[in-house]
């Protein structure tokens, strides 16, 4: 990857993980390391458009349809895909469906853009992450099976330990924190061969383990404030992401707000 290549144009495609979710603004909107990334893009580049497509709680067969068309349409200098893993983390998965989807999307994305990047995407260490992980591994070597097979760039997440620890993940146990969204920012840019600005592989200090009083409360919490709702929705068919529009639907002119930065 040529080192401070030039990018004039950013489109994101997935689900609630490059929509933002939990890097929350004071407006009640959320960021995320898309956000963030085009920010720093725009930085360099007067000009510079930026759109993102995520919604969250999309499946791989719903970005597949409804936004890697519009994002091949746009024909960006770089577009990410980010897809599959709310299939993966789902009880029944058809995983040859999953990657029937993802390859129909790279295919049709790779040959429209710059640069297509695509990642192994991070997980909380416990027993989801336990139950899940050979789902997970397999949907993330069929991955760098496409971007090897389509010259697709991979950003592996999954590997960086720093990403797995729990205080890098928001109390839905779900999303990512701010501060793990800065670090993704960090991998993507790196990845499209900038400049490094901070080792986003950088370890936290040790943790001080909360007692048992502490942690049944947050247990208790995150069932009745996420867990509940979240396998409501599951039983009803229903999504988080259902009648929701894109984050940022054109591919416009990007002028970074206050806080999108990295540091």
């Amino acid at each position: 990857m040529e080192m401070n290549a030039s990018y004039t144009s950013f489109v994101a495609v997935g689900d609630s993980f490059t929509e933002g979710m939990s890097d929350l603004l004071p407006d009640g909107s959320y960021r995320g390391w898309a956000d963030l990334l085009a920010a720093r893009l725009a930085a360099r580049e007067p000009g510079f458009r930026y759109a993102n497509l995520a919604v969250r709680g999309k499946l791989i067969g719903q970005i597949a349809e409804d936004q890697v068309p519009a994002a091949a349409a746009m024909r960006a200098d770089v577009v990410t895909l980010v897809g599959g893993l709310n299939d993966a983390l789902r009880p029944k998965v058809d995983m040859g469906r999953v990657r029937g989807h993802l390859e129909e999307a790279v295919g049709l994305l790779a040959p429209t853009c710059k640069t297509l990047v695509l990642m192994r995407s991070p997980g909380r260490n416990g027993p989801v992450m336990d139950r899940f992980r050979p789902r997970m591994e397999e949907l993330f070597a069929f991955i760098e099976e496409l971007a090897a097979r389509h010259g697709a760039l991979v950003v592996d997440l999954y590997g960086a330990a720093v990403l797995a620890d729990p205080r890098m993940w928001d109390v839905d146990r779900l999303h990512l924190t701010p501060e793990g969204h800065r670090r993704v920012a960090e991998a993507v840019w790196q990845t499209l061969g900038l400049t490094p600005e901070q080792d986003w592989r950088a370890e936290l200090p040790p943790p001080v383990p909360p007692g048992w009083a502490v942690r049944r409360s947050q247990d208790l919490s995150f069932a009745r404030q996420h867990l509940l709702p979240w396998v409501g929705r599951r039983l009803t068919g229903r999504s988080s992401g259902d009648g929701r529009p894109a984050k940022r639907p054109e591919l416009l002119p990007y002028e970074a707000v206050a806080g999108d930065r990295l540091s």
